[in-house]
């Protein structure tokens, strides 16, 4: 089998895939198209990409008693094997959480979810593991446990969710037939009750339920559910979205109010969204190119992969379940996914084709990005700006925010994305002067881009958004800095290396 066939697939999963498809390609004789004759096993594991609460350091503070807890993981799982024995939690850290433990698996969303029949004590710090019996739909297991620590509040959360935006808005007309929907909650829900049950659409004309496929965003605390009628909705007719007071956030506490919101399409389908094919690459939270990765903070967590074309001596203060990369008390910074690079040990000729199938899907992104047609900006700062969905190029070369902060409006429009190319450097915040982009009505990180032909640099303290691919790497913070500074997102060099202080990277799916 040749790689170039296996990477035409429109794989869901795109580094099991990839492992697969390289392993074949590798593994023929002399490079020819016969595959060897001995199996070789796919060298990535499932990982946890996201908890809430979330995995920070310094560890989460504040939170609710009565809140449960959830895990995101990187690839399908097998949900026999995700329960109260694999999914645990104590409060305090040797004290298990009395009573009883309920664990529920959401497969659409691949979110893992824990309910306490009792409270977490409060002012305490507690620990949650989820072990190493979990395993994938294919039988791999985590290659370690995972554990997270957060410090518990005084008391439990009594507050119900809200519903703070819809898309369809109530009452509105025109909407292309193949447009999902989309409900955003005021805080972390609890997926297991997000179901057709109490999410769903009718036909005001017929009564009937339509059919689709429900997901949760449980970084965003957005529902979505998208028709799976091959035609989407019919044209011309009203409809209306039921959410019932079944859901519930992860508190245990109802939604306040049933809410209906009633839409009526147009004749036709909705215009392609415009989408960036990360490929391989969407995985990786950091990427260094082929110069390695740098952390010089003892609070830098990366949630996600974490990958080079070079030689893995060439990463520093970092570790993943499996190895540690030249860690000093100095310098630590977990990555939750993989660390991908090449020989020597612990890096493999496997995983360095993986990373090199990783670093060419960049490549190809930044190239999509390039060639976009664009609005120019004449200003290169962004600050104070408020911008609707589009691509937008600077005419002098560079973007900075530096004045203010860049706010990001979606219309409500889950969909809703930006592209920004910049010909030289993005720089975001002033030295001890952070900045933030700002995302409102439904924007998503996934969505936000940033093509750069030269360096990025996020300065301390600041808070960004967006894949970030820079030719000539990305800088986040400096040394002897303790501010964290945060990116929602991705942060590739294409050619140079990614560094970081005390940053919190995490990577949206």
């Amino acid at each position: 089998m040749r790689l170039s066939t296996c990477l035409n697939k429109n794989y869901r999963h795109a580094l099991t895939a990839i492992a697969a498809c390289v392993l074949a390609a590798c593994g023929g004789s002399g490079g020819s198209d016969s595959a060897s004759t001995t199996p070789i096993a796919p060298v990535i594991t499932p990982t946890v990409l996201l908890t809430i609460p979330t995995k920070t350091s310094p560890i989460t503070s504040g939170v609710a008693t009565n809140l449960g807890l959830t895990a995101k993981f990187s690839q399908d799982m097998l949900a026999s094997t995700i329960n109260s024995t694999s999914f645990s939690v104590a409060c305090p850290a040797s004290t298990p959480v009395a009573g009883t433990i309920t664990v529920t698996y959401d497969a659409a969303s691949r979110l893992a979810i824990l309910q306490h029949a009792t409270d977490f004590t409060a002012n305490t710090t507690c620990v949650a593991t989820i072990t190493k019996d979990v395993k994938n739909v294919n039988g791999v297991a985590m290659a370690s446990n995972f554990t997270w620590s957060f410090t518990t509040a005084a008391g439990a959360d009594n507050t119900p969710p809200t519903i703070t935006s819809t898309s369809p808005i109530d009452a509105a007309t025109g909407i292309c037939t193949t447009k999902d929907v989309s409900i955003t909650f005021s805080e972390p829900m609890d997926a297991s009750t997000i179901t057709a049950t109490t999410f769903n659409v009718t036909n005001n004309l017929s009564s009937a339920l339509v059919p689709g496929s429900i997901t949760y965003d449980a970084l965003n605390n957005i529902a979505k559910f998208a028709v799976t009628n091959p035609p989407g909705f019919s044209a011309s007719t009203p409809y209306t979205v039921h959410i019932t007071t079944g859901v519930k956030d992860l508190a245990g506490n109802a939604l306040g109010t049933a809410a209906a919101i009633s839409f009526t399409t147009s004749s036709q389908a909705c215009a392609p969204p415009v989408t960036i094919n990360l490929g391989t690459i969407s995985a990786y939270g950091t990427f260094g190119g082929g110069a390695g990765s740098t952390n010089q903070g003892i609070n830098t967590v990366v949630n996600g992969s974490l990958g080079t074309t070079a030689a893995c001596t060439l990463f520093t203060g970092f570790h993943d379940a499996a190895n540690v990369y030249t860690e000093t008390t100095l310098n630590i910074g977990l990555v939750t996914g993989n660390i991908l690079c090449g020989p020597p040990a612990p890096g493999t000729a496997e995983q360095l084709a993986l990373a090199t199938v990783a670093a060419t899907d960049a490549l190809t992104a930044y190239n999509q990005m390039e060639a976009m047609p664009s609005g120019i900006l004449t200003n290169p700062e962004l600050g104070t700006r408020t911008l609707l969905p589009g691509t937008y190029k600077s005419a002098a070369s560079e973007f900075i925010i530096t004045t203010g902060d860049l706010t990001l409006d979606a219309a409500n429009d889950p969909n809703a994305a930006w592209i920004f190319q910049v010909p030289s450097q993005l720089t975001v915040g002033l030295s001890a002067t952070p900045r933030r982009v700002i995302l409102v009505n439904g924007a998503l990180a996934k969505n936000v881009y940033w093509q750069v032909g030269s360096l990025a640099r996020i300065e301390n303290g600041s808070t960004m958004y967006g894949t970030i691919i820079a030719k000539a790497g990305v800088t986040i913070s400096t040394a002897g800095q303790t501010a964290q500074t945060y990116l929602y997102g991705r942060a590739i060099g294409l050619d140079a290396s990614v560094t970081m202080v005390n940053t919190t990277i995490t990577t949206p799916f």
